[in-house]
């Protein structure tokens, strides 16, 4: 009866994944190289306006004799300083006083703002974007304020406990690609940046052709375009971006490495690999493997480790989506007098099994449900299919993915999931970190 009810459940949210899920969308482009998404739906009078630019952490500025980490971070603050026709510290105040909410993220593939109005604030929230993109202030005293700002956000999120682990995967993974290096960036290289070097960074992946903007929600679609056309159609196109970022060489002998955080007490045991890029059907391989691994407290490691064993804290297996190198990585803390060798080894006997024997078929049709509940649940909200359709557009070059991808997880055999753990998760291909209390002396 148990296996009639699961096969059921799976069977009817396969079908609301499929049905339930359609986004319809209208794509067009200005003639400065904007492309626009607009997406129609009149269920609430709401309206989202959001803008990606295809610029992130990867991207340095300053000039190649003295290259400055952290700008597309730093722009994120900045870029909400204000414009020529909207007075310094007003913007997050005009917003919130039309009834409106809004944010903005920086990863180390892209940037994204976005505003949510009543719909009948969509002329004000496209205004908005277009002053941003269009001639903001980039001035001494909007720099030397944000610049104190992003000093406290890397105190608060970098200075908490094993608030540095991010950083340190990405020092140990990568050598010469620009992954190697924090986000947020070095406050050293903030320091030293010039108003100049700052304004030719604007230059350089600001323009409407590096960018995505949508609109989604209670929109007329005829109308909204021709909103977009007046308060878009001025910005000047910008240069075309050139990327040529240097390749990472295999690794082919176990590293191994330690990091300290004067913040913790309890040690951690890190095994990180440096895995293809988050378009690749093998990154969808590698998500699933993640999540068989410790995607909830039924979950291979959290079951063995935690419950079971009584032998950690926590575990976690993640794969940290990244255009051109996804980050794998297995994460545990030790119970009691556990060592960090014994929790290393008992994971990687959970991997050997992956790359010697089949999942169970019910083991794969649950995650084949994790990740249909997960495609739904992304797009449950306008807030969240404007994401989305940003997403594939800039970073996948496919926006019909919001329809579509999770045909991709469906087709997933468990063949494909032995045959991608035996391909990248072996330990040769890896660097094992110690993450350990840093002591005064150190």
């Amino acid at each position: 009866m148990k296996k009639g009810l699961f096969t059921l459940a799976a069977f009817v949210l396969a079908i609301f994944a499929t049905s339930a899920q359609e986004v319809k969308f209208e794509e067009f482009d200005l003639d400065n190289g904007l492309h626009v998404i607009l997406h129609q739906d009149n269920t609430a009078p709401v309206v989202i306006t959001s803008v990606m630019y295809n610029v992130g952490g990867k991207d340095v500025g300053g000039t190649p004799e003295a290259p400055r980490t952290g700008f597309a971070h730093f722009f994120e603050h900045l870029l909400f300083e204000g414009s020529e026709n909207i007075e310094r510290g007003e913007f997050m105040k005009i917003i919130p006083a039309n009834g409106g909410r809004f944010n903005a993220n920086t990863s180390q593939d892209r940037t994204y703002y976005y505003e949510v109005f009543p719909s009948n604030k969509l002329e004000l929230g496209l205004w908005l974007e277009s002053e941003r993109m269009l001639h903001p202030v980039i001035d001494q005293i909007g720099v030397d304020t944000q610049n104190e700002v992003v000093k406290e956000e890397k105190r608060q999120r970098y200075e908490s406990p094993y608030g540095k682990i991010f950083e340190t995967l990405g020092a140990n993974l990568f050598k010469v690609h620009p992954y190697k290096d924090p986000n947020i960036g070095y406050m050293e290289d903030l320091d030293a940046s010039t108003l100049a070097e700052f304004n030719q960074y604007f230059k350089d992946y600001y323009g409407p052709n590096n960018a995505v903007l949508i609109v989604a929600g209670d929109i007329d679609p005829a109308e909204t375009k021709e909103l977009v056309k007046k308060y878009f159609n001025d910005v000047k196109r910008g240069k075309e971006v050139v990327r040529n970022f240097p390749k990472e060489q295999p690794i082919t002998t176990t590293e191994k490495a330690k990091a300290y955080d004067k913040n913790i007490q309890i040690p951690a045991i890190l095994a990180a690999y440096r895995t293809p890029g988050f378009g690749t059907r093998d990154a969808y391989i590698l998500d699933m493997i993640s999540s068989y691994l410790s995607g909830g407290k039924s979950s291979v490691l959290y079951k063995k480790l935690v419950d079971n064993q009584k032998q950690a804290l926590a575990v976690q297996a993640v794969n940290i989506p990244q255009m051109d190198y996804n980050i794998f990585a297995l994460f545990s803390l030790p119970l009691g007098d556990v060592t960090l060798e014994t929790l290393l080894s008992e994971m990687d006997v959970e991997i050997a099994k992956m790359q010697t024997e089949l999942i169970s078929e019910r083991d794969h049709q649950k995650l084949i449900n994790q990740f249909e509940n997960q495609f739904v649940n992304a797009n449950a909200s306008i807030e969240g299919i404007a994401g989305s359709l940003a997403t594939y557009y800039l970073l996948y070059g496919d926006v019909n993915l919001i329809n579509k991808e999770i045909d991709i997880y469906r087709s997933i055999t468990r063949e494909d999931i032995m045959a991608v753990a035996k391909k990248y998760l072996s330990p040769n291909q890896r660097v094992e970190i110690e993450y350990l209390p840093q002591k005064d002396e150190q």
